[in-house]
């Protein structure tokens, strides 16, 4: 794949750029005492534009920022000024955990050229570049959706898989998540992990905020016994960081990678689903 990462200096030199877009991606887990959204305001790379993985959703659906319809999608990001044809950098203020899963989200939903901060907006500012203050609103532009079908798989084709075990499956939340040592951060949801998958926390992709190397990263993979010259599904909590699980599988040669995406928020509160321990 095409490297998905831009650095520091190559976006403080296309900051002006008038087809590049920058987004500010931030999210946090339900138990994190942080706003992303105030965050935002109160401090952004210039010129971003602040995405709300939780409102660019499907609206309708119990479950967290699930992908909208593709005509919705399009309608929503027009809005936000982001055209399909722009270059998209994407940023979080953690350093790399929620951008992953705005990248994968463009991505599925046709944009022709995405990338990711590398460092994100840690680095940015240990650097002492620019910010500024308040929200940004652009003009109105027109995405045009094509939705890329195969980056993204539902409950029924996850249960089917986790029984036949044609696709591999793997999971990057904590190992004691996985392994029911702790709750869920979210209520109501039982602990454990699809039958037939692998863990690999996607605390172990990065390192100071930024992805590993692709050769760290296919060593991760191999010593987790998955095999990329295979398909597979990553999923996590809520389909956050199975993107992250996702880019790092294809940064490290995978072809076909999807993405869950209602993971264990929909696998562990459905009384039909098999749960492993």
């Amino acid at each position: 794949m095409n490297d998905p990462f831009v650095t520091t200096d190559w976006l403080a030199a296309h900051l002006s750029d008038p087809d590049l877009v920058v987004l500010d991606g931030s999210w946090h887990m339900p138990n994190a005492a942080r706003n992303a959204q105030a965050d935002y305001l109160a401090g952004h790379i210039p010129g971003a534009v602040f995405f709300d993985i939780d409102g660019v959703a499907d609206t309708d659906s119990p479950l967290p920022h699930m992908l909208p319809a593709p005509a919705a999608f399009a309608r929503m990001v027009g809005a936000l000024g982001i055209a399909d044809t722009m270059t998209i950098v994407i940023y979080d203020e953690i350093g790399l955990f929620s951008a992953p899963r705005v990248w994968w989200t463009f991505l599925a939903m046709g944009a022709r050229d995405v990338r990711i901060l590398a460092g994100g907006g840690p680095k940015w500012r240990a650097e002492r570049r620019p910010t500024e203050v308040g929200l940004v609103a652009r003009p109105r532009q027109t995405f045009q959706a094509r939705f890329d079908a195969a980056r993204v798989v539902d409950f029924d084709t996850v249960r089917a898989r986790s029984q036949d075990g044609a696709v591999q499956i793997a999971d990057a939340r904590p190992a004691q998540r996985f392994h029911a040592e702790v709750p869920e951060p979210r209520k109501g949801l039982r602990a454990g992990h699809i039958p037939g998958s692998t863990n690999l926390p996607v605390s172990m992709l990065t390192e100071a905020g930024q992805m590993k190397s692709p050769e760290q990263l296919a060593t991760l993979f191999a010593e987790r016994g998955i095999d990329l010259s295979k398909p597979l599904i990553t999923t996590c909590g809520s389909g956050i960081t199975a993107a992250t699980l996702a880019l790092a599988a294809e940064l490290a040669g995978a072809p076909s990678v999807a993405v869950y995406d209602g993971s264990w928020t929909e696998w562990g509160s459905r009384t039909d689903a098999e749960i492993e321990t």
